[in-house]
């Protein structure tokens, strides 16, 4: 698993990144140029973002906008009051705020959140419980979707071919991890083809597709408290 780092103070960047590493592949970078090229290469279980970025011609908002048109989680670090930080960003929502200056376990805790929340879904992945197959009493559209909730914060997702919905059942008012375990899903017109896996943040209704049929897991990201 690897987190994209974007701040543009050498001497914070290494120190967050040894902390970082700890739990995860780290690639750091200084510019929002260099994160927006990032996510054009890989996906992250998770951006952390300077709010305010010297350097380059894109901030901390236009990071936390790239991360959201790629389904990816995004934190943004501030030393701005939370109100101020949800402003700067808005449209867009940020999965989570660190405020600057951060404990040692804060940032540490950030980051094994949403670790966690990819691994829940891999461990629902491998697991036969309550998982739907072809031929199971569907919606008499096919169109609308059928779910399989285990429990409140996981669920599977089963749409036949030419599925097509917003994305309007969330399980966890904080964001949704989904890894898609067989077939393919569209989100807003991005493919996510068996094992692909992305977030959707607080508030996202994107366009779901899937011409061919998927199968695909839904954890709810945990609450901080």
């Amino acid at each position: 698993m690897r987190v994209l780092l974007v701040e543009d103070d050498a001497s914070l960047r290494e120190g967050m990144g040894e902390l970082i590493s700890e739990f995860a592949e780290v690639h750091a970078v200084s510019t929002g140029e260099e994160a927006v090229a990032a996510f054009q290469a890989e996906r992250f279980v998770l951006v952390i973002t300077d709010l305010r970025i010297s350097g380059g011609e894109l901030g901390g908002p236009t990071v936390v906008e790239a991360a959201r048109q790629r389904q990816q989680p995004v934190a943004v670090v501030s030393a701005a009051t939370p109100e101020e930080v949800t402003q700067a960003v808005l449209p867009h929502v940020a999965d989570a705020i660190l405020l600057k200056p951060f404990q040692i376990e804060d940032i540490v805790a950030l980051v094994e959140r949403f670790i966690a929340l990819r691994q829940d879904c891999e461990r629902l992945a491998t697991t036969q419980e309550a998982r739907p197959v072809e031929g199971d009493t569907m919606a008499a559209e096919a169109h609308a979707p059928r779910i399989s909730r285990i429990t409140l914060r996981e669920s599977w997702l089963l749409m036949a071919p030419g599925g097509d919905f917003n994305w309007t059942f969330p399980i966890s008012p904080e964001g949704e991890g989904v890894r898609v375990v067989e077939g393919t899903l569209e989100v807003d017109g991005v493919s996510y083809a068996a094992p692909g896996y992305f977030f959707l943040g607080a508030g996202q209704v994107p366009r779901v597709r899937s011409p061919a049929g998927c199968l695909a897991v839904v954890v709810g990201l945990k609450g901080q408290g």
